[in-house]
């Protein structure tokens, strides 16, 4: 039976594709941070799943939570980091490492239709098929190069395919529900505003709007919404007198302590240090980017 555990493999031939590396990995430690402008690795693709927990991706301007059900595809070079959110529950990742020229094309592809960051249940085929290959190599002892670089390809079809038909579901209809989303959550965000309340406002079944949602923004509605709530904080803190408590609570955050918790993974700060470095960080608003 397959334990979380890791495989490398070297080969100088370039000729084909290449699996580097991959493995089933539970992490617990705040120093597990790979940043894409620093790897060695140049050429590689890497694609990371969250099974449990959650770490973050910043890529280019942007920040998301890898909750569970989210992989993101990340290409080296690149202005990207991903770490562990460090939130007191492991973080539990399959991951794989390929190297070659399809790779990255395919890699293009999927962050063109889908963004950096895609949505798979954990029995979808995209991921079964990545623990068959896990499994052919830790209970099998499979490791010639071509066979594994002919599975691996054959896994970059299934990412493919799931990718076309996912976006095939984005139509005018699902727009339009994504905006009166967006826009109910953008006027009412100081507001306790949960998923029923909001799938109700949309006319739609509250798991029917969390796969849109995911399909079209990559992120879940409520993630959407803090990142709202987070924007509205850090312009009352830049621009305000009000006491620290009180903007939380005009920003929609039940608690002080929830809102200190929610603050400084997004700002790496409490509300009370960022109002005070008020020199150093001169912008009165801050936005995450849709």
């Amino acid at each position: 039976m397959v334990s979380p555990s890791s495989y490398a493999f070297r080969s100088d031939d370039h000729s084909i594709l290449t699996l580097d590396s991959v493995g089933w990995q539970i992490i617990q430690s705040a120093e597990y941070s790979f940043a894409g402008e620093d790897r060695p690795d140049c050429g590689h693709v890497i694609f990371q799943y969250t099974l449990s927990g959650q770490g973050i991706l910043e890529y280019e301007q942007q920040r998301f939570t890898l909750d569970q059900g989210t992989g993101f595809l990340v290409k080296v070079p690149s202005r990207h980091r991903y770490y562990y959110a460090d939130n007191g529950t492991p973080w539990e990742i399959l991951w794989l490492n390929l190297r070659g020229e399809e790779a990255n094309r395919i890699w293009d592809l999927v962050i063109g239709q889908e963004g950096p960051v895609i949505h798979r249940d954990a029995d979808s085929p995209l991921i079964l098929d990545l623990w068959k290959l896990l499994s052919m190599i830790a209970e099998e002892n499979v490791i010639d190069k071509y066979q594994l670089s002919s599975t691996v390809y054959e896994w970059m079809l299934t990412l493919v395919k799931t990718s076309r038909e996912i976006n095939k579901d984005i139509n005018e209809n699902s727009i339009s529900i994504i905006l009166k989303a967006k826009r109910f959550m953008k006027e009412h965000y100081a507001s306790p505003i949960t998923l029923d309340m909001l799938s109700e406002h949309c006319g739609v079944n509250k798991h029917y709007l969390c796969r849109l949602f995911q399909k079209s923004e990559q992120s879940p509605p409520l993630s959407y919404l803090r990142d709202r709530r987070v924007e509205a904080a850090v312009t009352l803190l830049r621009t305000t007198d009000l006491p620290i408590q009180d903007v939380g609570k005009q920003c929609g955050f039940e608690s002080p302590s929830y809102f200190g918790k929610v603050f400084r993974e997004y700002m790496s700060m409490t509300p009370k240090e960022y109002r005070m470095k008020k020199f150093e960080f001169p912008y009165d608003a801050i936005y995450y980017h849709e």
